[in-house]
């Protein structure tokens, strides 16, 4: 039976793997042409990184671990397979590995921002923004929906994506 420990950690590791799968399924796409290798590559990964998991130091940038650990499975399924075609050789998939890995917590802080800049939007603004992001949504359904006419919701739909772009830009330089 498995004590709360391991329960614990099952639990924190799942979600991780949940919250960044699709980072690390595209960060491995982005080194191997063929999808379905690419994803033989993302479930050895998992596994890998699940062995491997009491190394993980919680806290720590949970992606760019992933990330190395995806690396080293990419170069061993072309070592083994010895065929199989990546994108760009050897040396460059390194540095485009090592650039994303940079980027990637960056981008952690730059989703963290934007979050804070939505929540600072007045309700009607946001209410706008969910209802013209929600799956199907055009302009001119969130024009009909809130009985505004489609130019006037261009309008506001520029208006409010250039709060949020001040905001963000604003919150950056501070954070830099």
């Amino acid at each position: 039976m498995a004590t709360t420990d391991s329960r614990q950690q099952q639990a924190e590791f799942v979600r991780l793997l949940s919250a960044n799968h699709r980072r690390i399924q595209t960060f491995i796409q982005t080194l191997l042409p063929d999808r379905d290798l690419a994803e033989d590559v993302m479930q050895n990964t998992s596994v890998v990184m699940w062995q491997k998991f009491q190394q993980y130091e919680s806290g720590s940038d949970f992606t760019a671990w992933a990330f190395r650990i995806a690396r080293y499975e990419v170069l061993s399924l072309t070592r083994i397979r010895g065929k199989v075609r990546m994108i760009f050789d050897e040396s460059l998939c390194e540095e485009i590995a090592d650039d994303v890995e940079r980027r990637s917590g960056n981008m952690d802080v730059r989703m963290q921002i934007l979050n804070e800049c939505l929540s600072s939007l007045n309700v009607k603004d946001s209410e706008l923004l969910k209802r013209r992001y929600e799956e199907g949504a055009t302009i001119k359904s969130v024009a009909e929906a809130v009985g505004r006419p489609i130019e006037g919701m261009y309008k506001a739909m520029s208006r409010i994506h250039r709060t949020l772009f001040e905001c963000t830009r604003r919150k950056l330089s501070a954070a830099e």
